[in-house]
């Protein structure tokens, strides 16, 4: 049991499986050697804590490198925080937007220059950069008035981090102070710049692509990797911003303020709309060519609504493909492939039979009639349907993790398949300065689904999200980019709808859970989100799936 420090009490640390025992309260920062400044941030009794953090009670404290994906968050915040800072030092008034992007970097759009960003520019960003890094200069956490901060902001020319403040319920504010500088990331931060040991900064129209370490490459900067079909879903998604005005969550709230949610609502599913009849036109096009149409997305993208929907879509232009789910091919589960721990990977290509897949593929497209599985998971067997057979210009419709791989179906050309991508493509912000994850709305999406629908509570959920996210980077991202089509299935207004759900569960997480810190991190930013009314939602839309009221299914 944990005893408060007071005074003449012997408190006891256990920190790298050694109990140590302190006579007065002590920093994380100071347990650890002073030459190992590999550690980032520190869990103390299961929180997340900074490094600055005072311990003035028996705790059990675990040190964080860049293996792990809350150090890497702090990691990355403070570097945004860094290179927000060195713009200020070298440019005044200009406005800096950061977006996640591709090969998992951010990306710094920078307006207000006189000119474009170029090798000058970055060199001089580059520069500043490294001697506030070499500097070692401390970051400190202060705490101002709601006033105060909008009034440092305004001073700063952040003018859109002043106007969120009106929905901060809380009548302080954290700032970090560097130097002279002040400003929030809505996170944690690193005790001193000297900690940013990597980074690398590159043009990329129009601005500067910023890279850092990832938890899954082991605290290493991935290999650039230029993406040209997701880097124009980005920008698309982008420009969808503009044209709506609501990048940022203070843009949504003016928008539900001024009465128009139904209209908001109403315009981002029209871009669903849009995006079918657009996917019904190109697949009408090539027809006599298709025989097999391959979706695949990463968990909770709205795969099966959007299936639903161009299936629908495909009828009304005179073509019936057969449905097929890739999860009725997986093999017994005793035939699974084993993970790195020793459990079954159901994630792996060869969890699924894929002769029997190709087999059925091929015999299908031939015209012969075909019994399909039907897996039960309850029981992890198959049984089989009656025999099938489809028109020979109609095509098959596949969906599921490994679709858009082409080692599942080897025996069909490549130019009689139509890939598509499905994938929540946003490029929302809490502010222009600290987007919101792409990864996070798919998280909150699976959170609601399955708490609502599969009797899975938070805890259970990100618990297994991890393993879903290595699931992502094997089997999913590396053939994103062989897609004929990218389906984004964002919903701009979706946060403002699932904020009702999804906050009432994540504030149920324990304190002293070890998933507190996850759930914690989504009520920070999900809370400054004004409601909207679920009945402006459309029983089609892709936000059903996970909320209920689908038309789609018995829900």
């Amino acid at each position: 049991m944990s005893v408060i420090y007071k005074g003449a009490d012997i408190m006891k640390i256990t920190i790298f499986n050694e109990i140590k025992n302190f006579d007065k309260p002590i920093r994380v920062v100071d347990l650890l050697a002073k030459d190992n400044d590999k550690y980032v941030c520190a869990k103390v009794n299961n929180r997340l804590r900074e490094l600055d953090y005072i311990i003035s009670e028996d705790s059990i404290v675990e040190p964080l490198d860049l293996t792990n994906s809350d150090a890497v968050t702090i990691y990355q915040s403070t570097l945004r925080y860094v290179f927000l800072m060195a713009v200020n030092h070298l440019f005044k008034k200009v406005k800096v937007t950061f977006n996640y992007s591709i090969s998992r970097s951010i990306f710094a759009n920078i307006s207000g220059l006189n000119g474009p960003v170029d090798n000058k520019i970055l060199k001089q960003i580059q520069d500043e950069i490294d001697k506030i890094i070499k500097s070692d200069l401390p970051i400190e956490r202060h705490t101002t008035t709601i006033e105060e901060a909008e009034t440092i902001y305004n001073e700063l020319g952040y003018y859109d981090k002043a106007k969120i403040l009106k929905y901060r319920k809380e009548n302080t504010v954290h700032m970090y102070k560097c130097g002279k500088y002040l400003n929030y990331m809505f996170g944690y931060m690193l005790p001193s710049t000297r900690y940013l040991k990597q980074y690398k900064l590159r043009l990329y129209y129009p601005g500067i692509m910023i890279q850092y370490p990832r938890s899954e490459c082991k605290g290493q900067i991935p290999e650039f990797e230029d993406a040209k079909t997701f880097t124009k879903a980005l920008r698309e998604a982008n420009e969808w911003g503009n044209i709506t005005k609501s990048s940022s969550i203070w843009q949504m709230n003016q928008l539900i303020e001024d009465g128009k949610s139904n209209e908001f609502v109403n315009l981002c599913e029209t871009k669903h709309n849009n995006m079918l009849a657009e996917l019904g036109l190109n697949i009408k096009a090539d027809i006599d060519n298709i025989r097999l149409i391959a979706i695949a997305g990463p968990s909770s993208s709205g795969k099966t609504t959007f299936c639903n929907r161009l299936r629908i879509e495909l009828i009304s232009r005179g073509i019936n493909p057969l449905m097929i789910s890739l999860d009725n091919y997986y093999k017994d589960r005793s035939l699974a492939p084993l993970d790195e721990n020793g459990e079954p990977d159901f994630e792996h290509i060869e969890a699924l039979d894929i002769d029997l897949f190709n087999d059925n593929m091929f015999r299908l497209i031939q015209g012969e009639k075909v019994q399909l599985p039907i897996y039960n998971f309850e029981t992890g067997k198959r049984t089989f349907t009656e025999p099938v057979s489809i028109p020979h210009n109609e095509p098959i419709l596949i969906e599921g993790i490994h679709a858009l791989n082409d080692d599942l179906t080897p025996s069909i050309p490549t130019s009689q398949k139509y890939k598509i991508y499905i994938c929540p493509q946003a490029q929302l912000h809490i502010d222009s300065q600290n987007p919101i994850s792409i990864t996070d709305i798919r998280l909150i999406r699976r959170l609601v689904r399955d708490y609502k629908y599969r009797n899975s509570s938070p805890i259970e959920t990100l618990k297994m999200w991890p393993s879903v996210r290595r699931g992502e980077f094997k089997w999913i991202y590396p053939y994103q980019e062989n897609a004929n089509y990218v389906y984004n299935s964002e919903l701009t207004y979706e946060l403002c709808v699932m904020k009702k759900f999804a906050l009432e569960m994540l504030e149920k997480v324990p304190y002293d859970s070890e998933y507190y810190i996850q759930a914690n991190r989504l009520v920070k930013f999900l809370k400054y989100f004004k409601d909207i009314d679920t009945k402006y939602i459309p029983c089609n839309s892709i936000l059903r799936e996970f909320i209920g009221g689908s038309i789609f299914y018995d829900n």
